[in-house]
C-alpha cells in the first residue's frame, strides 16, 4: 500500500484549528503528517504555501503555541507526524531545545529544507539521534548520482524526492519519469516519496508507480484556505486519494 503524506501549515484558517485538522487528516486515512511551520520567508515554497504562512502568522503562531497544540492532541495521533520548517526559526528558538520539544510532542521526524548537509552532519546528527527524531533530506532531478547516495546515508524515515525543480504548488503536468526510474535504480535504503506538484489521485498513482508514496501540500492547503465548509471539504480530499 503506497503511503500518504499530507502537508499542512499549522496555524491556518484559524489559530487554533491545527489539532482538529491533525485529527481530519488521520481519520480521512492518510498514513503519514507533515505540519510546516510558518515562516516569513519560505524560499522553496509557491503562493498558496506563502499565503498560508502569513496567515498562520497573522493569526499568532509561533513555536512555542505550536509545541503546546501537538502535546494536547499526541494520545490522539498514531500516525508520524513530521515538522517541516526552515532552519532560521528554529535555531533562534534553541536547537536542543527545539528537539526536545519535539520528542515531548511525538514528533517523529524533520525536514529543514536549507540545513546545509555537512553542518547537519557535523553538529545536528547526533543531537537528534539523541532525541530519536527522523531526518528527511530532499533530492531534485539536477542532484547527482553521488550526492543522492550521500542524502540517503545521512536521512532516515524517508528520501524526499521533489518532483521537478519548481517551487510547491506549480501547476505544471508532473513529467519525470527518466527522473524517477533513476532514484528507483539506484537500490536507496531510505524509502521514496515524492512531492510538488502532486494535486490528486490521478497525480499519486501516477508518481506512485515509482516510490513508495507521495506528499500532498499545496492542494491541501489551498481547501483550508478557500473553503468556508473546509472541514468536511478536507476530510473527502484525504479519502479520495486513497480510494
Amino acid at each position: 500500500m503506497k503511503k500518504l503524506n499530507i502537508y499542512f501549515t499549522a496555524g491556518i484558517p484559524q489559530l487554533e484549528d491545527t489539532p482538529s485538522i491533525l485529527k481530519i487528516i488521520q481519520s480521512s486515512g492518510a498514513d503519514m503528517i507533515e505540519v510546516g511551520i510558518p515562516y516569513s520567508d519560505p524560499i522553496a515554497d509557491g503562493p498558496i504555501i506563502q499565503r498560508a504562512d502569513e496567515l498562520a502568522l497573522e493569526n499568532g503562531m509561533n513555536m512555542v503555541l505550536l509545541f503546546e497544540q501537538l502535546k494536547s492532541i499526541k494520545s490522539m495521533i498514531s500516525i508520524p507526524i513530521l515538522l517541516m520548517g526552515y532552519f532560521n526559526p528554529i535555531l533562534k528558538f534553541g536547537f536542543e531545545r527545539f528537539c526536545q520539544q519535539c520528542q515531548q510532542s511525538c514528533i517523529s521526524g524533520l525536514i529543514i529544507p536549507d540545513l546545509p548537509p555537512v553542518e547537519f552532519e557535523r553538529k545536528y546528527q547526533e543531537i537528534l539521534q539523541r532525541y530519536g527524531i527522523q531526518f528527511t533530506f530532499l533530492v531534485t532531478p539536477e542532484t547527482t548520482d553521488e550526492r543522492i547516495h550521500y542524502l540517503d546515508r545521512l536521512s532516515s524515515g524517508f528520501l524526499y524526492a521533489v518532483s521537478s525543480s519548481s517551487t510547491t504548488g506549480s501547476n505544471q503536468e508532473i513529467d519525470n519519469d527518466i527522473y524517477f526510474k533513476r532514484l528507483k535504480s539506484l537500490k536507496l535504503k531510505n524509502p521514496i516519496l515524492i512531492g510538488f506538484s502532486i494535486k490528486n489521485k490521478r497525480d499519486f498513482d501516477q508518481v506512485c508507480q515509482y516510490a513508495e508514496g507521495a506528499i500532498i501540500g499545496s492542494a491541501f492547503v489551498k481547501l483550508l484556505l478557500d473553503e468556508p465548509d473546509w472541514e468536511a471539504k478536507a476530510a473527502d480530499f484525504v479519502k479520495s486519494i486513497k480510494a
